[in-house]
């Protein structure tokens, strides 16, 4: 799948009601291009993973827009948000997400059972996948057998494996050491550029940023900077 262009507008989020309310997002715009790796920097409780939420179909905003090629995501019914999630858009979590049980091999093959793929097609896909995230040698393995790095790794491959035009990545390398940081979100960049996948990346990391083709920053639910050509403010489009 080609990556798809993601433009958000004006997008508020707000959770509780009254004296207690926190206004997550307030007003966030901004337009990422297909096969473009943006990063979105700020620090912890800037609205960075509820920008991601609200883009992905895991959250519904209060008002504003998101479209993601010719869908209109914040439109979608409950179903079509499921359908979304196992297919265009894939995640890869800060906690990696793995289901301890399974092998590796079979937490990358996830999406594509939930999807009904055939299995001589998910098992094809599924190799590859790991092949592309450099753990051919270790499907068989379950995440307490793998490194912190290797279990991102596996992460990845299945968000990966579902051939994503858009993917959606937060704080991938919070849990992970410096050195290893930098080899997932390098892989991240270059597998991007391979297969053209639209891609945002939350980080307060700055040393990660510069595998981003472009960087925008949050603080209090407000897009407050960006690099050249990303629009924010008032609209995109």
């Amino acid at each position: 799948m080609i990556g798809e262009r993601l433009v958000v507008r004006d997008v508020h989020r707000t959770f509780g009601v009254g004296a207690t309310a926190v206004e997550a997002l307030r007003g966030v715009s901004l337009e990422v291009a297909p096969g473009e790796l943006v990063a979105v920097r700020g620090r912890s409780g800037s609205g960075k993973t509820s920008l991601l939420n609200v883009i992905g179909g895991l959250d519904r905003c209060d008002s504003g827009s998101v479209h993601l090629g010719e869908r209109e995501v914040t439109a979608m019914s409950d179903n079509e948000l499921l359908a979304l999630r196992r297919g265009p858009v894939s995640y890869v979590f800060q906690s990696f997400g793995l289901v301890p049980i399974l092998t590796a091999r079979e937490n990358v093959g996830v999406p594509l059972r939930l999807r009904g793929v055939d299995p001589r097609d998910r098992e094809r896909r599924v190799t590859e996948a790991l092949e592309h995230v450099g753990l051919a040698g270790h499907g068989e393995h379950r995440p307490d057998e793998l490194s912190g790095g290797q279990q991102q790794r596996v992460g990845l491959a299945r968000a990966l494996v579902a051939e994503p035009g858009l993917l959606l990545a937060d704080e991938p390398t919070g849990q992970l050491d410096s050195e290893t940081a930098r080899e997932i979100m390098a892989l991240i960049a270059r597998l991007a550029t391979e297969r053209a996948m639209t891609t945002l990346v939350t980080t307060h990391d700055p040393v990660l940023l510069s595998a981003a083709d472009r960087v925008v920053e949050i603080a209090d639910g407000v897009v407050t900077a960006a690099a050249p050509g990303v629009r924010v403010g008032g609209g995109a489009g």
